[in-house]
């Protein structure tokens, strides 16, 4: 197979919207020439498309879009040769007519790092989804990154993503496949308590439903204590049935009984089973109500709960969808410097989910962020940053960004921040200096000197600063080029060109 045939069988395939209109002849001289034989050849082609999808500032556009989708034909089809996919397959091409057409599988299903269908699937802490394996090996191989977003975790907890789990089943049932079957754990066996303090809890739980607001409130801060000190008491205080009761309480009116109940709601949330059972319980409106009406610290303690618990992605659109996101936007304007560092923590994570950014920017969250990062004092530059990197990809909060003017202080960022803020200013920058509005802000960032500060960037910085501040060059210079034209046709229009249409030859 020459060079035009590849060529050919390859745009064949790249301009064919659906599986069923790529001829299967085609698929099986691709995989051949290009070497797609087995499951690692298609993991590997997998990463290096990732790659370019990450250098894209994470917005793949046509291109690689429909190059991952010729991925994807080529290893369904592989797959329908050789169900294994462990070596490559020296059968020839079955007749169409003895060879079952295999259910698609939703892409959702799929790990982004092995491309198989999960079987243990858990979430990291950017609310992404992974198969557990593939990520314990990204992440014992000295990674502290999300593979699919590329940003930093906060921690290397892996929470299962029950949700999809079942999908995935359902799915398998319904299409006659055997469900995939989750690999035996080896490790900590689950928590438990003694039967005597397991008879503490229960006392203790019968407690939160006396009538007694004094019983009430020295119940509550007794299980608020012992949750914070075991994963055995937050299991066993949750087995108990504390956590719809403590529920109850976050409408309470007595102050300290509040703020005992959604603090130990929030010490609970620490056990990853338990999270769900706070969900269950119908726990969100009555922290958004804390977060609204509670003592200060009551509110700090129940932004850090929606923090806790919005780590799973279903959540987070709950949570954006009960209210809770007007609150923190307070609470980072009027709290206390603990406060606003809990806000700001619950803010980003509720908006890697893109329908939480614009009820964000409309409860007035950029100009606050705005005057945070110009305030030395406030000790808040990475977490402003790292919001408003998040925020820029969405329309209403570029808009309000480039409205709030932090485009100098985005630039000081880059001049004398860490390499992680020099990372987030750049990435803000890149998406404000695009679209309607961008020769104005190339041209305020070409004033305050930011060129020079880039390619200092794209030598001395991080891989992701490096990306950021190489697309941002490309942006500069090409703004140059076009402004250093236009003066040279406006000078050869000063100085009489022969050619000015200003000449009358009648």
């Amino acid at each position: 197979m020459n060079d035009m045939d590849l060529h050919r069988d390859l745009l064949s395939a790249y301009n064919m919207s659906t599986d069923a209109n790529v001829d299967p002849s085609t698929l099986h001289r691709l995989a051949e020439k290009l070497q797609l034989l087995t499951i690692s050849d298609l993991k590997q082609e997998s990463l290096a498309l990732h790659e370019m999808v990450v250098a894209s500032d994470g917005d793949p556009g046509e291109i690689i879009e429909k190059m991952s989708m010729l991925l994807k034909k080529v290893k369904d089809f592989m797959q329908t040769q050789n169900p294994e996919m462990g070596t490559p397959t020296n059968k020839g091409l079955l007749p169409s007519n003895e060879r079952a057409k295999p259910p698609v599988m939703p892409d959702d299903f799929r790990c982004p790092i092995s491309l198989e269908l999960m079987k243990d699937p858990v979430i990291v802490a950017t609310g992404q989804t992974y198969e557990r394996e593939s990520i314990e090996k990204w992440l014992q191989a000295g990674h502290d990154t999300c593979p699919k977003t590329q940003q930093r975790l906060s921690n290397k907890s892996l929470t299962p993503n029950y949700v999809l789990r079942s999908l995935i089943v359902q799915w398998c049932e319904a299409n006659g496949i055997d469900p995939p079957k989750r690999p035996a754990r080896t490790g900590k066996s689950r928590p438990t308590c003694s039967s005597g303090e397991h008879a503490k809890v229960l006392d203790l739980v019968s407690k939160l439903s006396s009538r007694s607001t004094d019983n009430q409130q020295s119940a509550a801060a007794e299980l608020r204590l012992l949750a914070r000190r075991s994963a055995e008491n937050r299991l066993c205080i949750a087995e108990a049935g504390a956590i719809p009761l403590l529920v109850k309480l976050l409408s309470t009116l007595d102050v300290l009984t509040q703020e005992h109940a959604v603090t130990a709601l929030l010490n609970l949330s620490i056990f990853e089973d338990n999270k769900e059972k706070i969900i269950i319980s119908g726990a969100v409106p009555g922290i958004v109500h804390v977060l609204r009406r509670g003592s200060m610290e009551a509110r700090e303690n129940a932004a850090a709960t929606l923090f806790s618990i919005s780590v799973v992605d279903d959540y987070k659109i709950r949570i954006g969808n009960l209210g809770a996101i007007p609150p923190l936007v307070s609470l980072l304007r009027e709290g206390s410097p603990r406060g606003k560092k809990d806000a700001a923590t619950a803010l980003f994570n509720l908006c890697i989910y893109q329908g939480n950014k614009g009820k964000a920017v409309r409860a007035g969250v950029v100009p606050i962020l705005v005057g945070l990062l110009m305030d030395p004092e406030a000790g808040m530059m990475e977490e402003t940053l790292a919001i408003l990197a998040i925020l820029s990809s969405h329309s209403e909060g570029k808009a309000a960004i480039a409205a709030a003017e932090a485009l100098p202080a985005l630039v000081e960022a880059i001049k004398s921040g860490s390499p992680r803020n020099k990372e987030n200013a750049a990435a803000t920058l890149l998406h404000l200096c695009s679209g309607e509005q961008q020769q104005q802000h190339l041209a305020e960032a070409h004033e305050k000197g930011l060129m020079g500060l880039l390619q200092e960037m794209a030598e001395n910085g991080t891989d992701r600063g490096k990306r950021k501040a190489a697309q941002l060059i490309q942006r500069m210079n090409r703004f140059l080029e076009q402004k250093r034209v236009a003066q040279a046709q406006a000078l050869a229009k000063q100085s009489g060109n022969p050619a000015s249409p200003d000449f009358d030859y009648r």
